[in-house]
């Protein structure tokens, strides 16, 4: 084997790995196809480009993603570094700023002594030589046919959806006003409220609104279009049935305006898309509308009638491997170990849980190029688990997952409390053997 690692990709999966590798002392060679040529939803140079929402979610142990988060932290993870040191206000929840979180990023692997950054296209991996493929959800088409035929890997297509942006100066705050959910943290949403009349209205619109066409290296997965569900466009949804948007994005549970002081028939929430609050993006809105559908139809949102959108929402190819049976509990394939596979194309879904992976492989990848056996994850924490799930899968059809406390394993014991002291204290446990792990590291 070769005395370096390769990692393909310089997405959140990626630049992770390449940095856990680095920092244990071994080379890095990391190739980015962009600036040279750009997917479907990238648009800027910088690696990690945040391309649907800016949100990392929960900030909390009580909470899976939040648990997730402690664990890379504890674990020295670049991601996680730059996302403390990009966040916005969004309550109880970790935003960035998507442009600063990219630049700081960028500047920390570039500035790696250990990472030597190539940018070029790559369409097959190097022999003898451990690497992490981290191409990501949008896969070039030269690459996923090598991962599908010459490695084994079989069909990767599924597709997910981005929302729209708006500028905040843009929005009636005489209509919307500020608040989070319980109040819990500071009010940093906006919130625009509805009534039901409102809301059969806008519903009416946007189940009936014109979706925009495939792109061309789309068309042929069109009939087989599949959409994951923690991504799936909000004209979808709302045609699952009157109240599924009422009970999911546009829940108006806990938030309350107080100039009138009472709950509302329906809430779209807007969260922070930058440090300065110019920017605003729609929450759960990820769509596949026309542009000028987008603009028709949430310029029906109270306090949007006027909205400058800065972005629309787009929809785009996702790729994903079959991977139980396929990699084990470290990301490596089962058949050839020198590779490991880093990403949402491992099964695992979410910016944090991507990050995640890309820990593990590079943890992974940095062990084997020295000669030493790699060391599974324990399955009691949250980075173990998703590894876990990912290597074996569950009941039915594999599907990407994003971090849960479904996935880890019980404590054996009842826990007085409730669901928020039972999460606690699976947090407390995971915790525990994290560090007892990274001893063994």
């Amino acid at each position: 084997m070769k005395n370096y690692i390769n990692v393909y990709g310089a997405g959140l999966a990626g630049c992770e790995a390449a940095w856990q590798a680095a920092n244990r002392g071994v080379k890095v060679r990391l190739y980015e196809m962009k600036p040279q040529k750009y997917t479907p939803a990238h648009h800027t140079p910088g690696f990690a480009e945040l391309v649907c929402s800016n949100s990392l979610r929960s900030d909390s142990t009580a909470n899976a993603v939040g648990l997730l988060k402690e664990e890379m932290r504890r674990m020295g993870s670049l991601i996680m570094e730059a996302a403390d040191a990009t966040r916005v206000p969004a309550g109880s929840a970790l935003a960035v700023d998507r442009k600063l979180f990219s630049d700081y990023i960028t500047e920390r692997i570039k500035g790696h002594s250990n990472i030597e950054v190539i940018e070029a296209e790559v369409d097959c991996t190097e022999q003898d030589t451990v690497t992490v493929i981290a191409t990501g959800p949008l896969t070039s088409d030269p690459m996923a046919a090598y991962i599908s035929e010459t490695l084994g890997c079989g069909n990767l297509h599924f597709f997910d959806a981005a929302a729209p942006i708006v500028d905040a100066a843009s929005i009636n705050m005489d209509i919307a006003f500020f608040a989070s959910r319980y109040d819990k943290g500071d009010a940093d949403y906006i919130n625009c409220p509805m009534t039901k009349e409102q809301y059969d209205a806008f519903y009416e619109a946007l189940i009936s609104a014109e979706e925009a066409e495939l792109k061309a290296f789309d068309k042929e997965s069109q009939k087989s279009l599949k959409v994951f569900e923690g991504c799936m466009p909000v004209e979808v949804m709302a045609r699952r049935g009157y109240d599924t948007l009422r009970y999911g994005p546009l829940k108006p549970v806990g938030l309350i305006d107080p100039r009138v002081g009472h709950e509302f028939y329906a809430v779209v929430q807007l969260r922070k898309e930058n440090v300065e609050g110019t920017m605003f993006n729609l929450v759960g809105f990820q769509t596949h509308l026309t542009f000028p559908e987008q603009r028709r139809v949430f310029r029906m949102i109270p306090g949007l009638e006027n909205a400058e959108f800065l972005r629309y929402g787009v929809m785009h190819r996702n790729t994903y491997l079959n991977s139980p049976g396929m990699l084990d509990a470290t990301y490596a394939m089962v058949a050839r170990p020198e590779i490991c596979f880093a990403g949402q194309m491992t099964g695992v879904e979410g910016y944090v849980e991507s990050a995640g992976s890309g820990l593990l492989a590079g943890i992974s990848a940095a062990r084997r190029v020295k000669g030493l056996a790699a060391i599974a994850c324990p399955e009691e924490t949250m980075l173990g688990a998703m590894a876990a799930y990912v290597s074996r899968g569950g009941i039915g059809d594999f599907a990407p997952m994003n971090a849960n406390f479904g996935i880890v394993p019980p404590l054996g014991y009842r826990v007085k409390g409730g669901k928020s002291a039972k999460n606690e204290k699976i947090s407390e446990r995971a915790l525990e053997m994290l560090g007892e792990w990274k001893e063994r590291l």
